[in-house]
């Protein structure tokens, strides 16, 4: 398995890597000198002494055997195994060997009985004591290098895991600001064709009124990051103003009536989160009528959700697919809900049974950080 990662961050740092080294070979050294301590051993300073250099002489080949570990970072994580196994059999025998010499060769006399050590030179024994002590230090050494990749391999794991929560956030960040960014164009064109109607039909005032709306409308709407969410009284004061440019193209048509409690306004939702709704319902509802049309916009807390709702009593449609619009109206919404809150945001539409038509939003209640 390759693990991908930046070249300046590979495994873990030296200096993790030197403390486990430290720790492993102090770990043997106090072992060691109790196991001699227990058995009685003559001598125990200079024991001590020639101890302390082999676990240095240890100390210094297991660095050596992490640089080159360490060089493979970017391998699979199985040739990295092998890699550390195999380079660990030289390491083992210089230690093995060193052992060897320091308590057997050279100055034995006054902890090693002469006799012993003249039997000891004879025939195969070097080799064998020196084999046997290189199996020891070879799982020794084999220890730590697993701990080592393992150590590795968890830290590279994690790195991962993190960038591509990075990856994630800044995709879903992109989409929510593509989504939040349909809203405006498409406004914006309906309500410059609404004004150059207004305009060709010489209404003056009526097209001045607009404008300001609009403006209004625009600074407003513009100075939020697409990204941060607002309280919903904010929310609603923009609808106001959009609802005041449709005004003024159905002054006898368009009704609104807003019922939003006080301790509901304070409740975090995306910007421009009702501005596609409320204008299919000027759309859908309004504008294909000749009599008055009522839009209501009503929220409340229920099940530790937020929940808006936008009606209006406009005739029904005889197709109900007619309100998903072109990708910009109701699916725009429940994307940008289900993007910012995953499941626990959500959109249910549909007609009412004495007529027009409903949409609610359910989204979780946020009272900070907006």
């Amino acid at each position: 398995m390759t693990i991908p990662h930046d070249e300046g961050e590979r495994g873990v740092s030296p200096t993790v890597a030197l403390y486990s080294i430290l720790g492993f070979w102090l770990f043997y050294a106090v072992i060691v000198t109790l196991r001699a301590s227990v058995m009685g051993f003559e001598s125990q300073g200079e024991m001590a002494l020639r101890r302390g250099i082999v676990t240095i002489l240890g100390i210094i080949l297991t660095w050596v055997l992490y640089l080159i570990i360490r060089r493979f970072d970017g391998s699979t994580f199985s040739r990295r195994i092998a890699i550390a196994f195999l380079v660990a059999i030289p390491c083992a025998i210089a230690i093995a060997a060193a052992n060897y010499y320091v308590f057997n060769v050279y100055e034995p006399d006054g902890f090693v009985p002469a006799a012993e050590h003249y039997a000891k030179a004879k025939g195969n024994y070097v080799f064998q004591e020196i084999a046997e002590d290189t199996m020891g230090r070879y799982f020794f050494l084999a220890a730590w290098a697993a701990i080592y990749l393992a150590v590795t391999y968890a830290t590279e794991v994690s790195r991962v895991e993190r960038h591509a929560a990075r990856l994630e956030q800044a995709a879903q960040q992109a989409e929510l600001r593509s989504l939040r960014y349909q809203v405006n164009p498409h406004f914006l064109f309906n309500t410059l064709n609404s004004l150059s109607s207004l305009v060709m039909k010489d209404r003056r005032e009526e097209a001045e009124q607009m404008i300001m709306s609009l403006s209004n409308f625009y600074r407003t709407s513009l100075t939020g990051d697409p990204l941060e969410d607002v309280p919903l009284s904010e929310e609603v004061h923009l609808q106001k103003l959009y609802l005041d440019i449709e005004a003024v193209r159905f002054p006898d048509r368009l009704r609104t009536d807003i019922f939003i409690p006080d301790r509901m306004m304070s409740c975090c939702v995306p910007g421009l989160i009702l501005q596609p709704v409320i204008e299919n319902a000027i759309k859908y509802g309004v504008s294909r009528t000749t009599r008055p049309v009522t839009i209501e916009i009503r929220a409340w807390e229920e099940e530790g959700l937020l929940h808006v709702s936008i009606t209006d009593d406009g005739d029904s449609l005889p197709d109900t697919s007619a309100y998903e619009g072109n990708g910009i109206g109701l699916v725009n919404v429940r994307e940008r809900l289900a993007a910012r809150f995953g499941d626990q945001g959500r959109l249910v539409a549909g007609p009412m049974e004495d007529g027009g038509f409903q949409v609610e939003l359910s989204l979780p209640i946020i009272r900070r950080g907006c």
